[in-house]
């Protein structure tokens, strides 16, 4: 079954988010502190998977241009607006963090190379195992992230399903059309280029900076179509050796 790992991931996420939801009742002091170390934390493998680049020019180009791109996309607003729909859709006079919730949560469940690895992995071979280990990372991740931000981190669900399921279904079509040496190149710089979204996210729950991380999200995008491009020329021309 292509969708089985998906599957796996999306209920590990909602049981998480249960029992972390049962954990919500924590003293509000408590719930601060424990916040700040969950943004250390993802600070910290944020910075780890930016520092996987190989070349550095691709993360910086990725970024600005997918900010550009988000912006004017307005991405972080209709993100936004999706968690406010769900809060007043589900919301509780006691849960009022909903759209807090879902888009921190669905910014770092979808962000980052194993959704695209474990993907392609059971769409090709049948092979699971990458998602599976997702599915207990983003399964204990939201527990944490529930105790604090309540039931919204369970709808991020939906869109860990439909990214990681669309990617599962087209992806012989993929593996046929896209060389793997390309591949390769391009998990690497899509690594480092969503290691600096999730490191922004860390600062975002630490409280230090308030980045639109949504409006950045273009730029795993950005980062294919250079990749491509880089790959194209090298292709044609040998000798070339990229800045």
């Amino acid at each position: 079954m292509v969708l089985l790992g998906t599957m796996v991931n999306g209920l590990l996420i909602i049981l998480g988010t249960l029992i972390g939801k049962w954990l919500h009742r924590i003293p509000e002091r408590m719930k601060a502190t424990v916040m700040s170390a969950i943004g250390l934390v993802v600070v910290v493998l944020g910075l780890q998977m930016g520092l996987q680049s190989n070349n550095y020019l691709i993360v910086i180009l990725s970024i600005v241009i997918g900010a550009i791109l988000g912006e004017w996309m307005a991405l972080d607003d209709k993100l936004n607006a999706v968690g406010r729909w769900l809060e007043r859709k589900v919301g509780t006079s006691g849960d009022t963090s909903i759209s807090q919730g879902f888009v921190t949560a669905t910014l770092i469940f979808v962000i980052g190379a194993m959704a695209v690895i474990g993907a392609l992995d059971s769409g090709i071979r049948g092979d699971h195992q990458v998602l599976y280990t997702k599915s207990i990372i983003d399964g204990f991740t939201s527990i944490i992230l529930a105790s604090t931000l309540g039931i919204g981190v369970m709808f991020s669900a939906i869109p860990v399903i439909l990214y990681q399921g669309s990617i599962a279904l087209f992806a012989t079509q993929i593996d046929y059309f896209v060389p793997s040496q390309l591949m390769d190149k391009f998990i690497i710089e899509m690594t480092a280029t969503g290691g600096l979204m999730i490191f922004a996210i860390g600062l975002n729950l630490i409280g230090l900076t308030k980045i639109r991380v949504a409006n950045l999200l273009p730029g795993i995008l950005v980062v294919a179509a250079i990749v491509s491009i880089i790959h194209w020329y090298e292709s044609l021309n040998p000798t070339f050796i990229p800045l």
